[in-house]
């Protein structure tokens, strides 16, 4: 039987993030995708010009039609753009059968605002309950938390806070803080600490997209969160290792590479 996943989130032209990096990397982990789109951007590997959120009723209706004929095994969100696309998935979310794995996208990679200021409180008080996992990386667990995080202790903290709100696991990606770059997979169990290596490298496009997309891939073909979350990361390292050096700016991972 074909597994199936699903992302909800923005579109990236240049392929390295949004759902084009999240169709490519299921596809990398042998997942048939579906992908309904929120939000239309202006960007290459240099900047982001323009960011346009769709109708909520047309992002709803996308949603509705995948999942009443094909319907996911696993869903990710990505980019929501503004508060009112925030609650209408909040809102089916509520019936989904599947796990939703929430990637809290608020600023892309060139520094510009894929999630509007207001909508924040949406996203942490309707979308964030309703999530399996939420997958944050500093800013955006500060952002969520109100927590200033400078330390692992820090990130066990806004972990808590954030499994308070509702969510069922919480993985928080500490990139940004000084040293070797170590996650936290925080859930009922209490959390464990993830090491990896960090790359010198400015071609890290939709990373946390692959990421998120490559445990939504796992869940969906029925592997623990645990797995899924310890096979995404080493992929990640994998394609930021090997990434193809494409555009001016912060360039795409390399999806070429097979899952393991």
């Amino acid at each position: 039987m074909t597994a199936v996943a699903l992302t909800i989130a923005g579109s990236d032209p240049s392929g390295g993030a949004g759902i084009q990096a999240d169709l490519k990397t299921f596809q990398r982990f042998g997942v048939y995708g579906e992908a309904v789109i929120t939000l239309l951007t202006v960007q290459n590997t240099q900047a982001v010009s323009e960011v346009h959120p769709l109708d909520p009723d047309l992002v709803v209706k996308q949603i509705q039609a995948v999942i009443e004929d094909i319907p996911p095994a696993a869903a990710k969100t990505g980019a929501l753009g503004d508060a009112a696309i925030i609650e209408a998935v909040a809102g089916l979310a509520a019936s989904f059968e599947f796990p939703l794995v929430v990637d809290p996208v608020m600023v892309s990679k060139h520094g510009a605002r894929l999630l509007a200021p207001e909508a924040e409180d949406a996203l942490r008080n309707k979308l964030l309950p309703r999530a399996f996992l939420v997958t944050p990386n500093l800013p955006e667990a500060e952002a969520l938390t109100g927590c200033r995080i400078r330390s692992k202790e820090d990130m066990q903290a806004a972990a808590q806070r954030l499994y308070d709100l509702g969510c069922l696991n919480v993985l928080i990606k500490g990139g940004h803080l000084p040293g070797q770059p170590v996650d936290l997979l925080f859930g009922k169990q209490g959390g464990r600490f993830l090491e990896g290596t960090r790359i010198e490298t400015r071609h890290t496009h939709g990373t946390g997209c692959v990421y998120s997309a490559a445990i939504t891939a796992g869940l969906a073909l029925g592997r623990s969160l645990e797995v899924s979350v310890s096979q995404a990361k080493e992929f990640v390292q994998r394609a930021i290792e090997t990434a193809p050096g494409l555009g001016a700016g912060n360039g795409p991972l390399n999806f070429n590479i097979s899952a393991r």
